[in-house]
């Protein structure tokens, strides 16, 4: 069926077929939040669309909106998504997923960003589902964590992790945290951010308790991290986190998923139900390329000694040398 945001449009693209002999396609993507990794993820999704030949505003229809990270404002935009009937929506992290999914048993879904998928209860495993749901998971392995770790701070004793308790994918992420840690005699310290404006209050009870602080890819606590980085320079506690641009914009370091890509490899799976696949027949997927970004002002200030071997191995490093 045309898509009824294109059909009411009666654009002579809609009526026609489009230059590259595609149909034209409505992508509706719903961000939970706007921040630099989910960001970088819509962008590898949109230019893979467009180096397949999808033109905005002639042979694609891409509407894009952000929750503003609000539950509520979440399960709007995905209701109104249902009702353009757009070939393909993209939700990006868990609670969008979410908010999605419970909206629409009909229109393919493409999730993106959801560290545990099966716990959100987005599919019921990582094979394909035979519904009308496929997508791209940022499932983080802990031990390579916690190798990581111990390779930026040897000595560690005791690691602080801050979680929003409302984001399924933090909780299980914080949970297989600490059993990796206790696995090499490391104790972890858990403080929960519920809201944006808790994330630096939270920060600054770990002050004095821990040898490290490591934040996973959480939503909430990313949107706020510049509260948390204050904190590491203040009390000289090195931050270590699970997304590239959280380094970039303070952390000492992360062993992590580049979001570009991953945007990229969804936007690869949204093109086979575009050509007529069905989202029920293909399977969940992983991103297991890592990649370790280091920043060497924030080590100085957090007072991490980075090895020559670790610094070798960065893909990417911020700071001066």
């Amino acid at each position: 069926a045309m898509p009824v945001a294109l059909a009411q449009e009666g654009s002579a693209a809609a009526a026609s077929r489009t230059p590259t002999g595609k149909v034209p396609a409505a992508v509706s993507v719903l961000s939970i939040v706007e921040h630099p990794s989910l960001d970088a993820l819509r962008d590898g999704l949109h230019d893979e669309l467009k180096d397949a030949g999808y033109q905005d505003g002639k042979s694609l229809h891409w509407a894009y909106q952000s929750a503003q990270g609000n539950q509520g404002t979440a399960v709007q935009i995905a209701r109104k998504f249902v009702r353009d009937r757009p070939d393909v929506i993209v939700p990006i992290a868990t609670p969008a997923a979410q908010a999605v999914v419970s909206a629409t048993h009909q229109i393919p879904v493409v999730y993106n960003a959801i560290t545990d998928p099966i716990a959100a209860q987005i599919v019921k495993s990582m094979a394909p589902s035979g519904t009308n749901v496929t997508g791209v998971s940022d499932k983080l392995v802990a031990d390579r964590q916690v190798a990581f770790i111990k390779r930026v701070v040897p000595d560690v004793k005791r690691v602080g992790i801050i979680y929003s308790p409302a984001e399924a994918n933090s909780v299980s992420a914080t949970r297989e945290m600490k059993v990796a840690l206790e696995k090499q005699g490391i104790s972890l310290v858990e403080v929960a951010a519920p809201r944006s404006i808790d994330v630096g209050q939270a920060a600054q009870r770990l002050v004095g308790k821990v040898d490290v602080i490591y934040t996973s890819n959480d939503n909430n606590v990313i949107s706020a991290y510049e509260s948390v980085i204050k904190v590491a320079n203040a009390a000289k506690i090195p931050l270590i986190c699970a997304d590239r641009s959280s380094v970039q914009r303070g952390a000492t370091g992360a062993m992590a998923i580049d979001y570009y890509r991953m945007g990229r490899q969804t936007g690869r799976m949204v093109l086979r139900v575009l050509r007529g696949e069905k989202p029920g027949d293909i399977a969940s997927e992983t991103s297991d390329r890592l990649d370790i970004t280091l920043n060497l002002d924030a080590a100085r200030r957090q007072g991490a000694t980075l090895s020559p071997e670790l610094k070798a191995e960065a893909s990417e490093i911020f700071g001066k040398p």
